[in-house]
């Protein structure tokens, strides 16, 4: 199928004729932030500084693909967190973050079913481990950020997980459990989730940037993740 058809209000096909079976797959990949969770995270720690406009406006930009490089633009937003306390990170958690609608019951079908599940993040490893232990996901990979004295230096350590490492991820888990990348979901809402979303036999956006909506194989525009079982029987 190439042009795309609304299969009910707000979930559109495009590029694979439904139903398919959730048991045709091995395993799927989750962005996090405004995927899994309602929150942009660097954007809620940004607040705690009063430059959470100023964060959020790079966030956008790099979400929409107008920023090609993800590193400069993580890099970019991390140096003005420079100073935040690390109890920041805490209250960000406990007072704004939520699990997006459907988010469990997708990830409960699919466990059921035998697929692995791995969350893949541009965002940080504070919240990203706690949503995958939330959730019952079996991995998770994302960014660590230096702090110093209770404080957050700006910086990050390690390798930037970037929108070509979220695809290495995928691939990755795929040869482990020896499963063709056809034979995965990869679920996302921005620019940097296209690689891995590319990869995947199943492309899913989520409420996502247009650029992300147009090269997905289905798109959920309105409702929660567990939308994508409408199509999966």
């Amino acid at each position: 199928m190439t042009t795309p058809q609304e299969f009910s209000p707000g979930l559109v096909i495009q590029r694979f004729t439904p139903p398919l079976t959730l048991s045709a797959f091995k395993a799927i990949a989750f962005d996090m932030d405004s995927t899994l969770i309602n929150i942009e995270c660097i954007d809620e720690i940004a607040d705690a500084v009063g430059k959470k406009a100023e964060v959020a406006a790079i966030t956008e930009a790099a979400m929409r693909g107008e920023i090609a490089d993800f590193k400069e633009s993580l890099t970019r937003r991390v140096a003005l967190l420079k100073g935040v306390p690390a109890e920041a990170l805490q209250s960000v958690y406990d007072q704004r973050l939520k699990i997006n609608p459907g988010a469990q019951n997708l990830i409960d079908a699919a466990k059921a079913t035998g697929l692995q599940t791995l969350l893949v993040s541009g965002g940080f490893t504070f919240f990203a481990d706690r949503v995958k232990a939330r959730l019952g996901m079996h991995e998770a990979h994302s960014n660590l950020l230096d702090i110093e004295g209770g404080l957050l230096t700006g910086r990050v350590l390690g390798d930037i997980v970037d929108g070509l490492a979220k695809q290495q991820h995928l691939l990755a888990l795929c040869a482990r459990i020896g499963c063709h990348p056809q034979q995965s979901i990869a679920v996302g809402d921005g620019a940097n989730d296209l690689l891995m979303m590319g990869s995947a036999g199943l492309s899913v956006a989520y409420h996502a940037k247009p650029k992300v909506r147009e090269q997905a194989m289905v798109a959920i525009n309105a409702g929660g993740l567990d939308r994508l079982l409408e199509v999966l029987a």
